[in-house]
């Protein structure tokens, strides 16, 4: 494509403003659309300071129901259901969905009914849609005919790039996983009332269990551990940096050198800016606004009877995601228009 590629953010929540601060000044994108249920003094506020990236030294101020900045102007829109704004009217490329509300294609499809040419969505789906794309793992198979495409998430994303480097290398014979996560916007900072009652607590009180999507929809990309991974959430009290912590039971089991020297050689070669590789003794707050999907953890392998290995990753649990979903979105315009 050789004009931008023209870019509205349907939510700007944590997301979807990652998405913004990463790519703005990105000669391949052009923010065009940012539709939102906030209104545009909160938008503009809450995009120029963030509690757990900082404040932007840029200038980018807002005028009416626009930002504006280096002579380009991007329209704050009242937040919809899908299909509600028309995209043809502002000749839109791409919309990328980071509300979590939408995530069946029937969905999604009227984002595509209203103008836009391809679609993503920043959660797994719910349902069959065009593809669903994680780097390192399937981002070859992307095809100029999608027009829906899944993301996944986070978490999604670390687990499959653990797995992958871990069987291409030893075989795994089956998988247990706990994401200890940073507790997420839609938990309560006091106790009030939930469905789910566990969620229903203190998320800056508690440490909460709670599900993860990331093993299903793991197994829908690599049919080969269909019924042999399982894992759950635990939603932590800190604002960012959350971790994989993965115990697999291997085909081959190597010494925690081999599985180290693995991971540091998949960050240097095949996974380079995806996947991270530290020997440092680092904690959660040391993955804030790393790129990377994950960043390795040396010092946390280990072994247990020769039957088992641990292997823990970090990852930002926002940032590195943004990034991902910018450079697929790049990846599909290279292909040009179906």
């Amino acid at each position: 494509m050789n004009r931008p590629l023209r870019i509205a953010l349907f939510g700007f929540g944590r997301v979807g403003r990652n998405i913004f601060r990463i790519g703005y000044k990105n000669p391949h994108f052009e923010f065009v659309a940012i539709s939102d249920l906030g209104q545009p003094e909160s938008m503009h506020y809450l995009l120029m300071r963030d509690s757990i990236h900082g404040t932007m030294n840029d200038k980018i101020e807002l005028d009416g129901n626009n930002l504006i900045y280096n002579n380009h102007k991007v329209r704050l829109l009242e937040g919809g259901i899908p299909g509600s704004i028309p995209w043809d009217a502002y000749n839109i490329d791409l919309v990328i969905d980071t509300t979590g509300a939408y995530r069946s294609r029937s969905e999604l499809q009227p984002h595509i009914d209203a103008g836009a040419k391809r679609v993503f969505v920043t959660k797994p789906p719910k349902d069959s849609i065009d593809r669903i794309i994680i780097k390192g793992l399937n981002d070859n198979e992307i095809n100029r005919n999608d027009k829906i495409i899944s993301t996944t998430s986070a978490t999604t994303q670390v687990l499959a790039l653990m797995l992958k480097v871990l069987d291409d290398a030893f075989g795994v014979s089956q998988a247990m996983m706990t994401t200890v996560h940073a507790y997420t916007s839609d938990q309560p900072l006091a106790d009030a009332v939930r469905s789910d009652l566990r969620r229903s607590r203190s998320a800056v009180q508690n440490i909460i269990p709670n599900e993860t999507w990331a093993p299903e929809y793991v197994t829908q990309l690599m049919p080969q551990f269909k019924d042999k991974i399982a894992g759950m959430a635990i939603n932590v009290p800190v604002a960012n940096g959350s971790c994989v912590d993965l115990t697999t039971e291997m085909k081959e089991m190597p010494t925690i050198e081999q599985v180290n020297a693995t991971f540091k050689n998949a960050s240097e070669k095949s996974y380079r800016d995806i996947i991270g590789y530290t020997e440092d003794p680092i904690v959660s707050s040391d993955a804030i606004g790393s790129g990377n999907t994950m960043v390795f953890d040396t010092q946390a392998t280990m072994i247990a009877s020769n039957k088992l290995l641990k292997t823990i990753a970090w990852f930002d649990n926002g940032w590195g995601f943004a990034n991902r979903i910018l450079e697929l979105a790049d990846a599909y315009a290279s292909l040009g228009e179906s």
